[in-house]
């Protein structure tokens, strides 16, 4: 039990510090449908990786996700299945078992739920190498139980999703004072695992986007320009993003959510009210092309956004990512939240913005893909 613990917080702190080094920064909500200039002709995992048996046919895009969905699903890392430098090794019994439970899975989607994902790795096993199966005793005389949402008075009406969208866009300082900020620079500090090091953001209407964390004499660089998405690290050759990770770049980049928040979610549905962090909500969801499904939690008193939760499916099952936005504050007449919280399944981390900088000059070239410096 305690070296389980023990690898648990290893893994934990080891994401979080990946985390911190790609500075993935999230103060999101979807933008653009899958962005252009991403490769359209995505190869298969077994075109890219050696070994490949039971995903076979998995774009090779999804395989990195697939493999980080299974290890959350057991709270284990990579090394508990494969080989350290030599993953196609087939040396492990875990790995022979986790290929034969990935048939297991897909077979009982195929046959009994019409291919959907509805049964995953994490259904048995609930971040642990042993499946679960049986429930938990209580641990008190009386089971723990989430605060209601405050019900509405009697006879209100139940504000729709053009009431709740109008409302956020005027919370935030209205639509005219929005649109007079066309740029914005922050810098602040990202901690993760219990490490903390600065981070500067340069963001530019509509949806361009550069993050720069400074940590070890190294930068390391996340950005979306408009069309792509791309990482990279002082030294070293920048990587454009898979068309998945780009959507998500996209996310990060839009400037102005509250005001174009019904043009990127048209479809925009009420969910049922709940409660972030003792805080009656209003609930909506939505799902942009490309099967990313988004809810978003609105302070009913202020109307501000306070989490929003995103899932994306990957050949095993469907990741959710949580944002929770807070230390809402007024620069030129607009709110926006100075601190936010990402959390995953594998890790998390926090931004805390010191420094607002408004309609500076941000040349675009900041957020071009630099050269490859090898060729």
């Amino acid at each position: 039990m305690h070296t389980q613990t023990t690898r648990r917080t290893a893994v934990r702190r080891l994401s979080s510090l990946i985390l911190l080094a790609a500075a993935t920064i999230a103060t999101v909500a979807y933008t653009t449908p899958p962005a252009r200039g991403q490769a359209a002709d995505v190869k298969t995992a077994e075109q890219v990786y050696k070994n490949i048996i039971a995903l076979k046919g998995t774009p090779a895009d999804q395989l990195g996700a697939s493999m980080q969905f299974i290890a959350a699903s057991l709270g284990v890392d990579c090394e508990f299945c494969h080989v350290q430098g030599k993953p196609e090794a087939d040396d492990k019994g875990p790995k022979k078992t986790a290929r034969e439970m990935i048939a297991m899975t897909l077979g009982i989607n195929k046959d009994s739920f019409r291919g959907r994902l509805q049964v995953t790795c994490f259904s048995c096993h609930r971040g642990s190498t042993n499946p679960v199966s049986m429930p938990p005793v209580l641990e008190s005389d009386l089971p723990a139980r989430p605060a209601a949402p405050t019900p509405p008075p009697a006879g209100a009406a139940a504000a729709t999703p053009d009431q709740i969208a109008e409302k956020y866009l005027t919370a935030v300082g209205g639509a005219d004072a929005v649109r007079k900020i066309t740029s914005r620079v922050m810098k602040g500090s990202i901690l993760a695992g219990g490490t903390e090091a600065p981070i500067e953001l340069y963001t530019k209407a509509p949806n361009k986007r550069v993050s720069v964390s400074h940590m070890g004499g190294r930068e390391s660089m996340t950005a979306f320009d408009g069309a792509v998405g791309w990482t990279g690290s002082t030294g070293g050759a920048a990587r454009q993003m898979s068309e998945a990770e780009a959507a998500s770049a996209a996310l990060d980049a839009e400037f102005s959510l509250a005001l174009r928040l019904k043009e990127i979610f048209p479809q925009l549905r009420r969910g049922r009210p709940e409660q972030v962090n003792g805080v009656d909500c209003d609930v909506l969801s939505g799902t942009r092309p490309g099967g990313v499904a988004v809810r978003l939690y609105f302070d009913k008193q202020s109307g501000l956004l306070l989490r929003m939760v995103r899932t994306t499916t990957n050949s095993m099952g469907r990741m959710p990512v949580q944002i929770d936005y807070a230390d809402y504050r007024e620069f030129d007449g607009v709110k926006i939240a100075l601190r936010w919280t990402l959390a995953r399944p594998n890790g998390r981390f926090t931004i805390q913005i010191k420094e607002v900088q408004d309609n500076l000059p941000v040349d675009d070239a900041r957020f071009t893909k630099p050269a490859d410096p090898a060729k």
